[in-house]
């Protein structure tokens, strides 16, 4: 992998670097904070997934995660939220809610998406192998995630529990099966048979494992996507019939934006560090 940039962040070492995805058959970009401990020992991860029209940049430069991160000892990978390049396809509308900036986190099945829509397999393997053999990571590993990277950490999370010792979400995309972003999304990358779609919707995971790992759900009662696209209700029910390890946080008078992140994140990064820093 390429290192495009790097600086000192709160004593730890803020950087962006560039790799050929073998996954995504596309050049990527993703970025990392490495805390001051990772100058000695190799230190655990909370990788953050990105939602709608996002890059790795905004997490990075608006969350204000890197002083709490520092101080816990954590690393952050922050990778892109979906293939990029001319050779990818994109909404051919160009709506921001499908294609490019919108991958939704699944291993696409249908074309032309197929080729490139792997950002499942991307997430759970290929960033990590290759991440944690060119930095100072252990194996020791936490998922969080906003709105649609909300959706994509619950699902990567559920559907590993051996590879991720906890969740989190900010205002995810909580039951994709039901809300117009994830019928449409999921009807293109995945097709129309709907019960496929179940291994991508965190409800219906959690309903068909019967258990959950550790999770934390903030959500923004001022958020304009509450009702028709996020449900955390839907959520909320699936973790009470389970008697899972999971509460949502409802927050009043907050919304969608990552003025809400900043005002939670260090919550966010406190829980992944009770059960990552043992």
């Amino acid at each position: 992998m390429e290192k495009v940039s790097e600086a000192r962040c709160f004593g730890g070492r803020q950087m962006r670097f560039e790799h050929d995805s073998n996954t995504l058959n596309c050049r990527m970009q993703f970025s990392v904070f490495l805390p001051l401990r990772a100058e000695k020992i190799k230190v655990p991860a909370v990788y953050f997934l990105s939602g709608l029209t996002c890059t790795d940049e905004n997490f990075s430069a608006k969350a204000g995660a890197q002083r709490v991160a520092n101080e816990l000892g954590l690393a952050l990978i922050i990778p892109d939220t979906s293939p990029r390049g001319e050779q990818v396809p994109d909404d051919p509308d160009g709506a921001y809610d499908f294609g490019k900036g919108a991958g939704f986190y699944v291993n696409a099945t249908e074309q032309p998406w197929s080729q490139h829509y792997k950002m499942y397999d991307y997430i759970v393997s290929e960033l990590p192998a290759l991440v944690e053999q060119e930095l100072p990571l252990t194996a020791q590993r936490a998922i969080s995630g906003h709105s649609m990277g909300g959706h994509g950490a619950l699902v990567i999370g559920l559907r590993n529990s051996e590879r991720y010792s906890s969740i989190s979400a900010f205002s995810p995309v909580c039951h994709p099966s039901a809300c117009a972003w994830g019928k449409k999304a999921f009807s293109h990358y995945l097709g129309e048979d709907v019960e496929s779609w179940k291994a991508y919707d965190a409800v219906e995971l959690i309903k068909s494992l019967g258990q959950t790992l550790p999770i934390r759900v903030d959500q923004g009662l001022a958020d304009n996507f509450l009702t028709e696209q996020l449900m955390p209700e839907h959520l909320q029910q699936a973790i009470a019939e389970v008697n899972g390890d999971g509460s949502v946080h409802m927050h009043e008078g907050y919304d969608h934006s990552y003025y809400f992140i900043a005002s939670f994140i260090e919550a966010q990064l406190r829980f992944h560090a009770k059960h990552l820093v043992r």
